[in-house]
């Protein structure tokens, strides 16, 4: 029976990617995610209900739109892929839980940030304030109003903490190091994880960036880093893991 919700929780998981592409490329700029509906941004071509098809429209179609031939990147189906495997991976993990509720905020947190920092360098205030409410509740109903203070406890320290390294790195580099948006995104993986679990999940975030950093620093191309996806990838890592020092 596991391995049949595990199945579900996949194709779940395929359709949620969808609707995070959506949700990550459009706040990113400032744009409705409700209308229009979805299209090909080249011809305005509206997407049928086959054309949505989580990852199996992309094949059928040829990783091209069906009106004007445009290519699609391929970076919606593997968005779906990636969403979906996560779903999948947590209900396995957790089963049906709190734990499991509070996986996949951040898994589709993941998507999002993943979508919009890679694409934009942007992780928008309406992510950050519509996750941090969500794992606040579900904080609520696991471990009590009291219980659930102590989290946000957690939130505000590694929000404190990441704000100073934010200003640190203004004084070294004379420049910004940081963004306001991965300094807010902390509040919210903070409240996830007990405090030391947490600054375990920013190391092990830190050690997932150093390669592409040093890629980037040694082809000498774009510096700009995003982020926000290794932090999020980081503390999903740690609560899978379960590690609780």
């Amino acid at each position: 029976m596991k391995i049949y919700f595990t199945i579900i929780f996949f194709i779940l998981g395929t359709i949620m990617g969808s609707f995070y592409n959506v949700v990550g490329f459009r706040l990113a700029k400032n744009e409705s995610i409700i209308k229009p509906g979805s299209h090909c941004p080249k011809c305005n071509h509206k997407l049928s209900f086959f054309e949505l098809i989580p990852i199996l429209s992309y094949i059928f179609l040829k990783g091209k739109c069906k009106n004007c031939k445009e290519k699609i990147s391929i970076f919606y189906p593997l968005i779906e892929l990636f969403t979906g495997l996560l779903f999948g991976v947590c209900f396995y993990s957790f089963g049906f839980s709190y734990d499991l509720l509070i996986g996949l905020s951040l898994v589709s947190l993941l998507s999002i940030v993943i979508v919009s920092d890679v694409n934009f360098y942007i992780i928008p205030d309406e992510i950050n304030i519509f996750f941090g409410i969500l794992i606040i509740i579900i904080n609520i109903f696991k471990y009590g109003f009291v219980g659930s203070l102590k989290y946000i406890l957690y939130g505000i320290i590694m929000f404190l903490f990441m704000y100073l390294v934010m200003n640190l790195g203004k004084i070294i580099f004379k420049e910004e190091a940081l963004g306001g948006g991965d300094v807010k995104l902390l509040f919210v993986l903070g409240l996830c994880l007990p405090i030391m679990s947490s600054f375990f999940s920013l190391i092990l975030a830190t050690l997932l960036a150093f390669p592409i950093s040093l890629y980037l620093l040694l082809s000498k191309k774009d510096k700009i880093i995003p982020f926000g996806p290794f932090l999020v990838l980081g503390t999903l890592i740690i609560f899978l893991m379960k590690i609780n020092p």
